[in-house]
């Protein structure tokens, strides 16, 4: 549609002196051919000062940078290492020149295996259908299959080995980690692998180390973490009844045990009794014999002292004994006719008379 401008024109005339008749009027609005006008002969002041502004902006915020203190900033000129920025504010030259890359070498990250976390809690899921449930499926060394979830924290120590050394590190980690951890089960068995997740863990963190220290990633292994440990859903049964067999197995082993335990040292006390009974026994028959010995010998040199007194003596004292166990005794001498009483010797021994006394009257 095209305007009419002259005829614009006139009616805004014809507006304005119908208004003006009696008083003042309205004021005419600008029109645009009006403004254009004055646009044209506008001229900005300071063009050259605004634009001096916006140069040292864009210098100054691509000169002035700050690193967070958990960071490093690696600074490139021209694309190639230059030096390392730390903690604060630093200077480097414009963008073109210069570049900065903040990497972070204090906290540590994570890489999960066999599961992904979610929330804030410590529990975890696994799926069958993803990549990283395939991950956790290994071999064991007695030729069993085990599912092992486990996760692996790291820090980047280097931050030039980390940028340039190798093109992408979460890949090479992730792949190393992968093959470290079969390589450390597949020497054990899965109930060493279910019972022994601490050594398991120390062995491939060890050699995790060592491999990403070989391609100089950048790398430190901080921590490697095993979850829990299981076997496959299809063989979880089966699994289950093995283990219980082996418990009841080990259950017996230990009764069998505690039963050798009992009865072995009872029978070791009793045949150290013993032997200490025979010694004891061998000893007092030793000590007896020493003492018959020793007072035999005590006799025999009494006797050689005094041969006929210790003679007449044992004879007496054998005659003691045995006379009051005779009963009533004769003597019937070969001249005499009548019968003689050796001795009143009565029950009550009344009328013994002791060896010492007849010894005495002997003498």
């Amino acid at each position: 549609m095209n305007w009419d401008w002259e005829k614009l024109r006139d009616n805004q005339q014809k507006y304005e002196k119908k208004q003006g008749g009696s008083g003042p009027g309205i004021p005419r609005p600008p029109q645009m051919d009006e403004l254009l006008n004055k646009f044209k002969g506008f001229q900005f002041p300071g063009v050259f000062l605004v634009g001096l502004i916006l140069i040292a902006l864009f210098f100054g915020s691509s000169t002035f940078f700050t690193v967070d203190r958990n960071e490093v900033g690696v600074i490139q000129r021209f694309g190639k290492y230059n030096r390392l920025a730390q903690p604060g504010l630093n200077f480097k030259l414009p963008s073109g020149i210069e570049k900065v890359t903040k990497v972070n070498v204090k906290t540590p990250e994570t890489e999960e295996f066999g599961f992904n976390t979610y929330g804030a809690s410590d529990k975890y899921r696994t799926s069958a259908a993803t990549p990283r449930q395939e991950s956790s499926l290994m071999l064991t060394g007695d030729l069993n299959v085990a599912v092992i979830p486990w996760i692996v924290q790291y820090r980047r120590a280097d931050p030039r080995a980390y940028l340039f050394n190798v093109k992408n590190v979460n890949s090479l980690l992730r792949s190393m980690s992968e093959s470290t951890m079969r390589t450390v089960v597949g020497d054990r068995s899965i109930n060493e692998v279910i019972s022994s997740r601490e050594e398991i863990a120390l062995a491939a963190k060890e050699m995790l180390q060592k491999e990403m220290d070989n391609y100089e990633a950048g790398i430190s292994i901080v921590n490697i973490e095993m979850k829990k440990t299981n076997v496959p859903e299809p063989v979880q049964a089966s699994f289950n009844e093995v283990n219980q067999a082996i418990q009841e197995k080990e259950q017996t082993i230990y009764k069998a045990r505690e039963e050798y335990n009992k009865a072995v040292p009872l029978a070791r006390g009793e045949a150290k009794r013993l032997i200490l009974d025979a010694e004891g026994y061998a000893i007092d028959r030793v000590n007896r014999a020493q003492g018959d010995a020793t007072k035999f010998k005590a006799v025999y040199d009494a006797y050689a002292q005094a041969k006929e007194v210790t003679k007449k003596r044992m004879y007496l004292e054998a005659m003691l004994e045995i006379i009051p166990n005779l009963g009533s005794k004769y003597i019937i001498d070969s001249d005499q006719k009548n019968l003689l009483p050796f001795l009143n010797l009565g029950t009550n021994g009344s009328n013994l008379v002791s060896p010492d006394k007849l010894l005495r009257k002997g003498e």
